[in-house]
């Protein structure tokens, strides 16, 4: 994924919510100050594999023999807790910083790639909680335009983000475990999220020319007239 693909998406995400450009690219900045250039052969691990993309639903605990069988995993937030919990190893995780810092802080101590996301409504976690990290082993991402050692892979709920940096270092297979588009427990902004989500992940495996197990017999529901041509 590139910026010129992924900005028109970008652009109908911020439309659909409101969400300011320009407090996206203070994040952004912000985070550049405090991230180091990521050694991205870290990933080559990635390269031809199966991979595990797990999200923090309610179902993760359910599906968690997926992420035993995979090559790699991916883990978004908290559902990184759950699998180290389970004894599984986690290869990466992907966080907007809301949720468990301590976790992001203990992996990047013990050399596991963190991927930390910037966005117009983090910037206090940003400043406070990135510094803690060993930022050797901090990838720094932004939803806007890649700026310094800040990078965009493409995504924007940290599960679809998961998904499209295992795209972006060459993935062979995404399986997809914790998954959970109809979550009644969520409020109305997560909600909308995993709308999004759902509509990303749609978008990447035809990318990919891949079909998402995750997606079955929701495709026919899934708005698309956002894809670029």
């Amino acid at each position: 994924m590139n910026f010129v693909d992924w900005e028109p998406v970008y652009s109908e995400i911020c439309r659909d919510f409101g969400f300011s450009r320009a407090r996206d690219e203070h994040a952004r900045d912000v985070l550049a100050d405090l991230a180091e250039p990521f050694d991205s052969a870290r990933f080559d691990g990635l390269s031809g594999a199966t991979v595990a993309v797990a999200g923090a639903g309610p179902s993760l605990e359910a599906e968690l023999d997926k992420a035993r069988a995979a090559n790699v995993v991916l883990a978004a937030s908290t559902a990184t807790d759950v699998l180290l919990t389970a004894g599984i190893g986690v290869d990466c995780m992907v966080t907007d910083l809301d949720k468990n810092p301590g976790t992001a802080r203990k992996l990047t101590e013990r050399g596991i790639p963190v991927v930390a996301h910037a966005h117009g409504d983090n910037i206090p976690a940003i400043r406070t909680l990135v510094p803690t990290f060993d930022t050797n082993y901090v990838l720094a991402t932004t939803q806007a335009e890649p700026h310094g050692p800040v990078e965009n892979f493409g995504g924007f709920t940290d599960g679809d983000r998961a998904a499209f940096l295992a795209d972006h270092f060459g993935a062979d297979e995404l399986v997809f475990l914790g998954w959970d588009f109809d979550d009644p427990a969520v409020d109305e902004m997560k909600r909308r999220k995993l709308v999004w989500a759902e509509r990303l992940l749609y978008w990447l495996e035809q990318r990919r020319d891949e079909r998402f197990s995750v997606l079955d017999g929701r495709r026919v529901e899934i708005e698309a007239g956002w894809i670029p041509g």
